[in-house]
């Protein structure tokens, strides 16, 4: 094995079988044919134009980003509760200092928001995964994995369950990260209508090694490829708790906790990838934040 080896042989062995273990729950919760939904049929580009490429008759999607522009895009629809999916190809190389996002925001001062966030490395360096929840504009809640695959290499599926019971983090059908609601106890919960959104941007400041890492332009234009548009979510209509109805599949009782095959992949996952979680950061939190009794 040499340095762009992410894991052993035996690591990736497990984490293959714990994805079969919950492939068919995954196909039940997804339900879509990501191949028929085309990037305008829920989508919208909001900046950098010019660094906007539309590939395969809409079904994919490129985002630069150079010295004078990084690249967005943002789904049409608000939405209060769902199932939101998207297939990532991260830019490849030396991307130190750049951020390939894709997250559901309110975008406002008390913002709601969930991240997924990849943040670049240099080339040979593994690739790490942040995530992150906002509540009423209150974030601080980072927790950080490095993958078992390189993402760089093919398209990876990366998704976000937010129900009333919990919101849950997925790569390639496995749970990732878990943030239960538990307003019962006094905790906040993001249940603002949120957006989702997808950007490319320069993150040099904090992204790689604490800033350290800056962006090495040479490598410019950095690239990072999309695919799979569709979204299962409802939307936003001011009728209040509506979307919190069991109507939807994402609300019904089996997806108000992990199942028992994706709660042993979870675990799996966090402890042998996880590199970060806020709720054990004494340098941060002297005390850990409430929130963390009901997350770990």
């Amino acid at each position: 094995m040499n340095k762009m080896d992410y894991i052993s042989i035996f690591g990736f062995v497990s984490v293959l079988y714990l994805i079969i273990r919950v492939d068919a729950r995954a196909h039940e919760v997804q339900g879509i044919d990501q191949n028929k939904v085309g990037f305008d049929d829920n989508y919208v580009v909001t900046w950098g134009q010019n660094n906007v490429l539309k590939l395969n008759q809409g079904k994919e999607v490129q985002l630069s980003l150079d010295r004078s522009s990084g690249s967005g895009f943002e789904s049409k629809n608000h939405y209060e509760s769902g199932f939101f999916q998207i297939r990532i190809k991260v830019p490849p190389k030396d991307s130190s200092g750049i951020v390939t996002a894709f997250y559901l925001t309110s975008k406002e001062n008390t913002h709601d928001e969930l991240d997924i966030e990849f943040l670049g490395n240099k080339e040979g360096k593994p690739i790490r995964v942040q995530t992150n929840v906002f509540t009423n504009g209150k974030g601080d809640r980072e927790q950080k994995l490095v993958l078992w695959f390189d993402p760089t290499k093919d398209f990876h599926t990366y998704a976000i369950l937010w129900n009333p019971y919990q919101i849950v983090f997925y790569v390639d059908n496995i749970p990732i990260r878990v943030f239960k609601n538990t307003t019962s106890e006094g905790m906040n919960y993001p249940a603002k209508p949120m957006q989702v959104v997808v950007s490319l941007w320069n993150g040099e400041d904090w992204a790689t090694d604490g800033g350290k890492s800056k962006i090495n332009w040479a490598f410019a234009p950095f690239k990072a490829n999309f695919q799979g548009f569709n979204n299962s979510g409802c939307f936003a209509n001011g009728e209040k708790n509506a979307c919190g109805s069991s109507a939807y599949w994402w609300n019904t009782g089996s997806y108000s906790k992990l199942s028992d095959s994706e709660q042993k992949a979870y675990t799996n996952v966090r402890q042998k990838y996880m590199n970060y979680d806020y709720c054990s950061d004494k340098g941060r939190f002297r005390v850990p934040p409430s929130e963390c009794k009901w997350n770990n």
